[in-house]
């Protein structure tokens, strides 16, 4: 999923007067700050709502030597060598889970998975914690002796017959920092930007100025290189959350995966 812009404004809490601004004007910069501190702290926060139509992942998918036979819970055939000389298989469990004896029917979830609101199974939406769990990391399992279905029509609306819809939030939570970097530059922003103009006021560009034995030299484009801001609260949180700079989540692909489909339009 391509996300180019977070979800919502984040959580204001103003640690400025805001008093004579317009609701829009303080809801603009608000907009305005939550966008910047997104990118800049590599575009992993949320929650983000997102419906997909997945796929199960096959018991066999993925796995060396893999032997298909008919019976649904038969293992890949993994032979090894025993201390005897003789040849054994090493899938003794059967499949899916390197845990569980048995198979384990779950989905991936490209996340992180903040929480999943409703799945709906041919038009029944399904309990949560009796008919299916979160694992992390993003592991839809399916409770209650039932199987997600191995396909569906998907060119069916979701919630027709032979269907599988997964509505879940994905992104980082926003703790009390995040909330206070946002609010800190929100207010920089609207001190910076007085009632009816069309934006902030630019920071100095100054490269060298003496006076009364003071020189103070500046060179703001070296600070906006490296992904701060110059406020204490906003540069320290980008520190902490992203001390590498990473300009997007770190992700590992996979030709044999099969992704969930999302319904683009309409």
């Amino acid at each position: 999923m391509i996300q180019v812009a977070p979800c919502d404004p984040w959580p204001f809490e103003p640690c400025c007067d805001i008093t004579g601004y317009e609701a829009e004007t303080v809801d603009r910069w608000v907009r305005v700050a939550s966008s910047i501190l997104w990118r800049l702290s590599g575009m992993r926060w949320g929650p983000c709502p997102v419906t997909v139509r997945p796929c199960r992942k096959s018991c066999l998918d993925g796995a060396a030597f893999a032997v298909r036979w008919n019976a649904p819970t038969a293992g890949p055939w993994i032979p090894y060598m025993d201390s005897e000389g003789k040849w054994r298989n090493a899938s003794v469990c059967g499949c899916a889970s390197s845990c569980s004896c048995g198979e384990l029917c779950e989905i991936y979830l490209p996340g992180p998975v903040y929480d999943v609101p409703e799945v709906n199974l041919d038009g029944q939406v399904l309990a949560p914690g009796l008919e299916y769990r979160l694992d992390a990391p993003g592991r839809l399992v399916r409770l209650g002796g039932g199987c997600w279905p191995t396909c569906q029509d998907m060119a069916a609306p979701p919630g027709a017959p032979n269907t599988l819809t997964v509505t879940y939030r994905w992104g980082l939570p926003l703790d009390e920092a995040a909330v206070a970097a946002v609010s800190e530059l929100a207010c920089h922003f609207l001190r910076g930007c007085a009632p009816g103009s069309c934006g902030c006021k630019a920071s100095s560009n100054v490269t060298r100025y003496q006076r009364q034995g003071v020189e103070i030299e500046i060179d703001p484009t070296l600070m906006y290189a490296e992904g701060r801001t110059g406020l204490p609260t906003v540069d320290l949180w980008l520190t902490a959350v992203n001390p590498n700079r990473l300009s997007s989540p770190s992700r590992v692909y996979s030709p044999d995966f099969k992704r969930p489909r999302v319904t683009q339009w309409p």
